[in-house]
């Protein structure tokens, strides 16, 4: 038996024309208010943001501040402790102390007449006249990783962690009773123990050795024949036993404090901007923007992406995303606040545009690598956003009823 579809509900019919548009127009605004706050859009919005820190990453409560006077002169404050003078400290030089591996000119003389090395004289006449002091010929010797050398009549010396002058009294006492008068003198013609090196971006890589003169930063540089990138887009790493910081280096052109004497062990590595930011959200451009080892304030920040965008973006909602070092918060906060694996603590800075001193702020707040710079869209932009939704499904509507009549 065949079921037929009674004639008012086909659109054939005016009142089945009617109950379909009923229904085509019904099906569209659910589908619509079900999918109303799932807008396309960059990124969370400034309340969403905002309540970040009932949230968590990474096993670590997140803080949200405000970026004012008082946070910014902690994180100003925290950067500071991280300059080379207060990470290192002042380092005195020293003298030359000799290790495993460092190549030694031993020279020992007897005052006539010569006992042990009167026959040893490099010139035979000075061999033969009795009033000339005698040398004995001993050859370049490299320190054993037992840190000793050999000396003739003399035998095994410990030499390593002993300065030059120390090892002649050794070789001295050693020959008291056997040379007449005996005299020493010890130099180090290849200081291997006692060395920095520098790499990266300069105009050739090398180990240094250091003098009893206290070698500083610059000397390492100015050694390794200069960076091969300008001063102002250049940034130095050094590492010292366990320890790592990064300065600008015109920073350390400017403040000598910061030209820290080397020691031995130290890496000086010369880096080509390697800092950057990534922003994303209502801005002019998204992207991971490099910026130079001189340091970028947020204004410069906002600047180089174009700034924010009128029709999207929040004024409200311009937020810094970082791992923060625990010493740039508030110490109540640093106390309590979840960390990472590293240490850091998350932390969300917010800059209120609307606010008449926030260009102050935006200048003084310094970006760092890997921050992540997002400004969320205004909520009018997402109310728009559902308007021009309405708006086309309502033509859609029309149109499919103009098609039915």
């Amino acid at each position: 038996m065949t079921r037929h579809t009674p004639r008012y509900l086909t659109p054939a019919h005016p009142t089945g024309a009617r109950r379909l548009r009923r229904w085509i127009a019904g099906t569209i605004t659910l589908a619509m208010l079900s999918g109303c706050t799932a807008f396309g859009g960059s990124g969370p919005s400034t309340g969403a943001v905002k309540r970040a820190y009932k949230e968590g990453y990474a096993a670590a409560d997140i803080q949200v501040m405000d970026l004012d006077s008082n946070v910014i002169q902690r994180v100003r404050a925290a950067t500071q402790s991280q300059r080379f003078a207060q990470v290192f400290g002042s380092t005195p030089p020293t003298a030359t102390v000799i290790g495993s591996g460092d190549i030694l000119d031993v020279a020992v003389w007897e005052a006539p007449p010569a006992v042990l090395f009167g026959a040893t004289s490099v010139d035979p006449r000075l061999a033969a006249n009795p009033m000339v002091a005698q040398s004995a010929a001993i050859p370049q010797q490299m320190v054993s990783e037992e840190g000793t050398i050999s000396v003739p009549f003399v035998g095994q010396l410990a030499v390593r962690g002993r300065t030059p002058q120390q090892v002649e009294r050794l070789i001295i006492a050693g020959l008291a009773g056997r040379a007449h008068a005996p005299q020493a003198v010890v130099r180090v013609v290849q200081n291997d123990s006692r060395a920095v090196t520098i790499l990266g971006e300069v105009a050739a890589s090398r180990r240094m050795p250091l003098t009893g003169r206290g070698e500083r930063l610059l000397d390492a540089l100015a050694a390794a024949g200069g960076t091969r990138q300008p001063v102002g887009k250049m940034t130095v790493q050094l590492a010292r036993g366990g320890r790592t910081a990064i300065m600008p280096l015109e920073t350390i052109i400017a403040e000598p404090a910061q030209n820290v004497t080397l020691a031995p062990g130290d890496v000086v590595t010369a880096l080509f901007q390697p800092f950057s930011f990534i922003a994303l959200g209502a801005v002019a451009q998204n992207a991971e923007v490099p910026f130079e080892g001189g340091g970028l304030s947020l204004a410069q920040a906002l600047g180089r992406i174009g700034g924010l965008r009128d029709d999207r973006a929040s004024v409200h909602g311009v937020f810094i995303f970082r791992l923060e070092d625990p010493a740039a918060l508030a110490p109540e906060v640093a106390a309590t606040a979840r960390r990472t694996a590293d240490g850091r603590i998350p932390v969300i800075y917010r800059l209120d545009m609307s606010n008449g001193t926030a260009l102050f702020a935006a200048q003084d707040f310094q970006i760092r690598n890997r921050d992540v710079l997002y400004v969320s869209n205004a909520p009018l932009v997402d109310f728009q956003k559902f308007l021009n939704t309405v708006s086309n499904a309502a033509f859609s509507i029309i149109g499919i009823g103009n098609a039915l009549n």
